[in-house]
């Protein structure tokens, strides 16, 4: 109930430090970083998603634009590390891996197919 006057003074902290950087022309990938790694230290990357996904109609547009990218990004990712270690030979850690990815996505599916069933 009251996370907002913890979470609003650091994002408010956080946009006062990238200021503050640019205005010292601190190089621009070293602030991104470091506002990165303290928002999602902080809980305050979570805490802005969620801010923005309260505005109706299009809160939770905005975020399923910005988090399908990120999956797509991940999920090629974990295809360069497959394809890579096959190179290397450790196909059968792949495959095992994999096997327990896709039964993951699959209970998530089932669950989530179930709840809206209950629901």
């Amino acid at each position: 109930m009251g996370s907002w006057k913890v979470m609003l003074p650091i994002v408010l902290l956080i946009v006062f430090l990238i200021w503050l950087g640019l205005r010292f022309n601190v190089d621009e990938k070293v602030i991104a970083g470091v506002a990165l790694i303290f928002a999602l230290l902080s809980g305050a990357f979570a805490w802005l998603v969620a801010l923005i996904t309260i505005v109706p109609v299009i809160g939770p547009l905005i975020i399923k634009v910005l988090s399908i990218p990120l999956v797509w990004l991940i999920n090629g990712i974990g295809y360069l590390v497959s394809y890579t270690a096959i190179k290397r030979g450790y196909s059968k850690d792949v495959l095992t891996y994999r096997g327990l990815t896709i039964t993951l996505i699959i209970g998530i599916v089932i669950g989530f197919v179930i709840a809206n069933l209950i629901a």
